[in-house]
């Protein structure tokens, strides 16, 4: 079975509190790789409550964003239509339910051929979750479709594409 992970496709990641151009530009891509994609599609959702600037991720980022509950932190809508499964909320960058979830597939004789990443942000959440399911299944292909990815900043997202690349992540 192939997945194909979409990594926190939020409003808020995309055209609200920590949006950019290149998020929104890259939306059309997203729902095209989602309706061509054959296999399973599972979606992270970035998940705070109300007291996320008292965290330690809100002392270092102090812009509320993804808060639950909000408009923010739905999926951008053209893609939540495009999903079967509710999405994983995660409370932090990587999700570990994501890589409990894949092994466990993996491990109950439903292999695993490949999990490609898509979504934002390269270099926060995507990273995060390539390496996260690289750590759960080291001998299954990690892919990160770059053209689906987009970062803080263009030279994060490259940044973090060339390390996700040294830690055998296949990005196309």
């Amino acid at each position: 079975m192939k997945v194909l992970a979409v990594v926190d496709m939020q409003n808020d990641f995309i055209d609200g509190a920590l949006g950019t151009p290149e998020a929104v530009g890259i939306v059309p891509r997203v729902i095209q790789k989602i309706r061509e994609f054959d296999g399973l599609v599972i979606a992270t959702r970035d998940t705070h409550e109300e007291d996320y600037l008292d965290t330690q991720e809100g002392k270092k980022l102090p812009v509320r964003h993804c808060i639950r509950g909000t408009n923010g932190w739905e999926i951008h809508p053209e893609i939540q239509v495009l999903l079967s499964e509710e999405p994983i909320d995660k409370p932090t960058f990587g999700s570990v339910e994501l890589g409990q979830m894949l092994k466990a597939r993996q491990d109950s004789g439903d292999p695993v051929e490949s999990v490609t990443l898509i979504g934002l942000c390269t270099d926060i959440c995507v990273i995060s979750n390539a390496l996260l399911v690289k750590a759960y299944l080291p001998e299954v292909p990690v892919i990160v479709d770059s053209s689906c990815c987009a970062g803080v900043t263009q030279e994060s997202h490259e940044q973090a594409l060339n390390a996700m690349k040294m830690c055998q992540i296949e990005v196309v």
